[in-house]
């Protein structure tokens, strides 16, 4: 496959106008008020859209926005979908099936606008109902069921086998609340300590709260381009160097090792390959952090630090504001937000901290990397941008 280094660009990045708790608005709405964000953005005309990636329906989102696309993808893996819906749209664009794609993200995650819910039926109406799914039959009947649970799995073995301590994974969630302490769209801001973090209420073992992610509502749309006309919009554009993806397994207990994702060092060497550069050339980091656990594993996944470090490295202050590697600065899904799918916002922070324009900027990045991940390790993407333009 041919190389996508600096064949695209993102010229327009932008959220929804609001985050948090936004109760009057339908995951549509949300999708729609994210996408003319981004396209105000780069000041681009709508008829330039020729292309649509979004895990909505593209049709109604394209009908909407009165777009017609000749690409479309709706690429579902959870919260790494939009990671890869850049891979795709970046592989689209430089093979010339389009010239420009709108990528785009909303949930309604906290609100839960629109969503049918089970609790005005009878128990008699559920019977006979059964849950055909790989979780529903093979995982849930044990009594794992939901993140925090099956994440916890994983989260229990790593801890015994390296020796990595409870103080450490709390220090996941106070290093990324000096990050958040600064931005004013974060939802939680005040600074905590790791002792604040141990004596929050215990959700499942060995999680407590403060190292649990945020339920929000929000949403966040690219607007990606060839990189030879990236320069004809209003922002400086953010240039794609590296891509990768992967999938390893529908449900947690079938990992190959519950003490990292294979997923996560599949993807992210190809992006590292791609690219042409090494984890000594990454000045911004953004790593998934649904729970305290994900940086952790990222880091070493990623060979940022040799296994059983990733600890130890957080705990003393590496990765908080002035440390040697910035990560999650905006305060991650643990402060910043988290509507479900986290995957867009970690994006965003990236262009922003590239562009320079973050409200907690960390001086001089010129590269920056960003690693999702969806559902319980099931699937993972990698992207690394650059505001260095080609030579």
């Amino acid at each position: 496959m041919e190389s996508l280094r600096y064949k695209t660009a993102i010229v327009g990045a932008s959220e929804t106008t609001e985050l948090g708790n936004i109760p009057d608005k339908t995951p549509f709405q949300l999708h729609v008020d994210a996408s003319v964000n981004a396209i105000k953005d780069c000041g681009i005309d709508k008829k330039e859209i020729d292309g649509i990636a979004t895990t909505m329906n593209p049709v109604a989102l394209a009908h909407y926005l009165g777009i017609t696309p000749k690409w479309i993808d709706n690429t579902q893996v959870g919260g790494t979908s939009f990671l890869i819906h850049v891979r795709h749209a970046a592989a689209a664009i430089a093979s010339g099936l389009c010239d420009t794609v709108l990528v785009s993200m909303a949930e309604s995650g906290k609100s839960r606008v629109g969503q049918s819910s089970n609790s005005n039926f009878s128990d008699s109406s559920l019977e006979g109902l059964r849950d055909s799914s790989f979780p529903g039959q093979f995982e849930s009947i044990y009594g794992v069921y939901g993140p925090t649970t099956q994440f916890g799995l994983g989260v229990l073995r790593y801890m015994k086998e390296t020796g990595t301590t409870h103080e450490q994974l709390a220090s996941v969630a106070v290093a990324q609340r000096k990050w958040s302490n600064k931005v004013p769209r974060a939802m939680y801001r005040d600074l905590i300590t790791i002792e604040d973090v141990l004596e929050s209420r215990m959700i499942c073992y060995p999680f407590h709260l403060l190292e649990c992610c945020l339920v929000s509502d929000g949403g966040g749309a690219l607007i990606i381009t060839r990189s030879n006309r990236a320069n004809n919009f209003a922002k400086d554009p953010v240039y794609i160097l590296g891509t990768g993806e992967s999938a390893e397994t529908p449900i947690v207990s079938q990992m190959y090792d519950m003490t990292s994702s294979t997923a996560f060092k599949i993807s992210s060497k190809k992006a590292f390959e791609e690219s042409g550069l090494n984890q000594s050339n990454i000045d911004h980091l953004m790593i998934y952090d649904a729970f305290a656990h994900l940086p952790i594993y990222g880091l070493e996944d990623l060979g940022f630090v040799s296994r059983g470090e990733a600890g130890a490295f957080i705990e003393q202050g590496n990765t908080s504001p002035g440390g040697s590697l910035p990560m999650n600065t905006n305060g991650g899904g643990l402060s910043y937000t988290h509507t479900g799918m986290y995957g867009m916002f970690a994006i965003q922070e990236s262009i922003r901290q590239v562009r320079g324009e973050a409200s907690n900027q960390v001086p001089n990045v010129e590269v920056s990397f960003c690693q999702g991940v969806g559902g319980m390790f099931m699937a993972a993407a990698s992207l690394i941008f650059t505001n260095s333009p080609p030579d």
